[in-house]
């Protein structure tokens, strides 16, 4: 069984055939940590912005307001 690289516990082998290095719980913290959000582009797709800057980037008016 390989154990999580945060806890070092061990967890299911399969999980670790699919890549994940981390326990289930330890896993789910890392995945509540990253912040997020879904901007749709005028004439295009939605693409997934990660901080503030590339957002003030894709609509200058939202850095007037700040």
């Amino acid at each position: 069984m390989p154990c999580c690289v945060e806890c070092g516990d061990e967890y299911n082998t399969r999980r670790y055939e699919l890549g994940f290095l981390t326990c289930l719980t330890c896993g789910e913290k890392q995945a509540r940590a990253v912040n997020h959000t879904i901007v749709p582009m005028h004439k295009s797709n939605y693409i997934v912005v990660r901080d503030r800057k590339t957002l003030r980037q894709l609509n200058p008016k939202l850095g007037e307001q700040s």
